[in-house]
C-alpha cells in the first residue's frame, strides 16, 4: 500500500492536459493552485469542483462598483505559492467528485480548466450573452468538453496519467494506506470605498 498525494496527481493530470490538448494549451500550470474541499454527502449530485479567477475581467486586479450613490474599489489579494503568484484556485469537492466515473471526473477537470482565459491572465474566458461562463447552454458546454476528454484519452500515456481517478472513494482508501490533498481557503475580496 502507498501514499496517494491526490493534489499533486491532479496537477500532473493538468500538466499533461494543457501540454497536449491544443484548446488548452494557453493554460500555464504552475498559476493554477489545485485543491480539494470537502462535501458533506458522497453522493454524486451537486457540484464537483470550482474554479476561483484571481483577477477580475481582463486581468485587472481590481475594479470600481457603483451601489446607488456610493463607489467601492475592489480587489483580489494575491495570493502565492511557492513564490509564484497564482491566477486561479480550482477545488475539488471529495468525496463527491472521486465518486464520479472515471470519464466523469475528467469531463469536470477540463470543464474547470477550459473556463481559464485564452490569455491565462486571472480572469474567466468570457462568451458572448448573459451566461458568460458557459455560453449558450450549460449542457453544450459539458458536450465539448466530453469531445475534448475523449480525444485526450487517445493519446497515448493519457489513460496511465488518469488512472489514479479510476474508483470511487472507497477504492482509492482499499488501493492508499493515506489520500492527501492540499486545502486552501477561499481567498477574500478587499472592498474599500
Amino acid at each position: 500500500m502507498s501514499t496517494l498525494d491526490l493534489t499533486r496527481e491532479i496537477e500532473r493530470l493538468v500538466a499533461d492536459i494543457a501540454d497536449r490538448v491544443p484548446e488548452l494549451e494557453h493554460i500555464d500550470p504552475q498559476r493554477l493552485l489545485i485543491c480539494v474541499t470537502s462535501t458533506r454527502g458522497g453522493g454524486v449530485h451537486g457540484t464537483y469542483a470550482k474554479i476561483h479567477p484571481l483577477r477580475f475581467a481582463g486581468g485587472a486586479a481590481s475594479r470600481t462598483v457603483r451601489r446607488r450613490r456610493r463607489t467601492f474599489t475592489c480587489t483580489m489579494p494575491p495570493v502565492t505559492f511557492q513564490g509564484r503568484e497564482m491566477l486561479y484556485l480550482i477545488y475539488f469537492l471529495v468525496p463527491r467528485f472521486l465518486n464520479l466515473p472515471l470519464r466523469e471526473k475528467l469531463i469536470t477537470v477540463f470543464h474547470e480548466l477550459y473556463h481559464i482565459a485564452p490569455e491565462c491572465n486571472g480572469d474567466l474566458r468570457r462568451f458572448p450573452g448573459r451566461n458568460y461562463a458557459h455560453g449558450r447552454s450549460t449542457k453544450a458546454y459539458n458536450a465539448r468538453m466530453a469531445e475534448l476528454v475523449d480525444a485526450y484519452l487517445e493519446l497515448p500515456g493519457a489513460k496511465d496519467m488518469a488512472g489514479f481517478l479510476d474508483g470511487d472513494m472507497d477504492a482509492l482508501r482499499a488501493r492508499h494506506d493515506k489520500v492527501l490533498a492540499r486545502k486552501y481557503p477561499v481567498p477574500k475580496l478587499i472592498v474599500s470605498a
